[in-house]
C-alpha cells in the first residue's frame, strides 16, 4: 500500500469511527478489543511483548501504532523504528521527536508527531516543527482545548488528532468541531460511545 492509500485509509477509519483507544496496559487492551474503535494506539509495552500485543490489536481487526517513546526497552530512535518494522505488523508510530518522524516516513510506517501545547512558545514551536519536517498526522495535548485546536487545524496542512484527559462525549465533540480528525483517550468508558 502507497503512503497516501495509508493516509487515506487511515483518514477513513477515523471518519467511521474517530475515537481511538489509547491502551497503557493489558487490561485496557482487552478491553478495547470488544470496542468499536478501529484505531489504537499502544503507549506500553517491553521490546519482548511489542510484536504479540501489535498481533492482538490486528486480530481484532483495528489498526495498530505504537508510541516509541513509552516502549519500554527501545529509544526514540531510527533504530527503534527498524525494530518495529522488521518485529512487527505495526500500521504506524507515535514519537515526541521530529528525526524519528521523518526516519519513519521515509520507511513507510504511519508517522504521527505529538506535542504538548503547555503555553504559547509550545504552539509556536509546533508550528515550526511543521513547516521543516510535516508528520502523517499531528497529535496534540492536552486535547480539550478546542480554540488551539481550531488554531493548529486552521494553520496546518497536517490532519489532527486530540489527546490527553479526554474524559467524554462533550469533550470528544469538542474535539471533533474544532477540527479534530480523532480523539484518543485513555478513558475506557469513551470507547464505548
Amino acid at each position: 500500500m502507497t503512503r497516501t492509500e495509508q493516509n487515506r485509509e487511515f483518514r477513513r477509519l477515523l471518519d467511521d469511527s474517530p475515537v481511538i483507544a489509547a491502551v497503557k496496559d493489558d487490561a485496557g487492551l482487552r478491553r478495547c478489543l470488544q470496542s468499536e474503535c478501529q484505531v489504537v494506539f499502544i503507549l506500553y509495552g517491553t521490546l519482548c511483548d511489542i510484536g504479540e500485543i501489535v498481533a492482538q490489536i490486528h486480530a481484532a481487526g483495528k489498526r495498530a501504532v505504537v508510541h516509541l517513546d513509552l516502549v519500554d526497552g527501545m529509544s526514540p530512535r531510527e533504530s527503534s523504528v527498524d525494530f518495529i518494522r522488521s518485529n512487527t505488523e505495526a500500521d504506524g508510530i507515535i514519537s515526541t521527536r521530529p528525526n524519528v518522524i521523518r526516519y519513519a516516513r521515509q520507511n513507510g510506517l504511519l508517522a504521527i508527531q505529538r506535542f504538548f501545547i503547555i503555553d504559547s512558545r509550545a504552539l509556536e514551536n509546533t508550528f515550526r516543527q511543521l513547516d521543516t519536517a510535516p508528520p502523517d498526522i499531528v497529535e496534540i495535548l492536552p486535547g480539550v482545548m478546542p480554540r488551539i485546536i481550531e488554531t493548529i487545524c486552521s494553520k496546518s496542512r497536517v490532519p489532527v488528532i486530540a489527546s490527553g484527559l479526554v474524559l467524554d462525549k462533550k469533550d470528544i465533540t469538542s474535539a471533533l468541531q474544532a477540527g479534530a480528525i480523532g480523539v484518543s483517550s485513555t478513558c475506557p468508558d469513551t470507547w464505548f460511545m
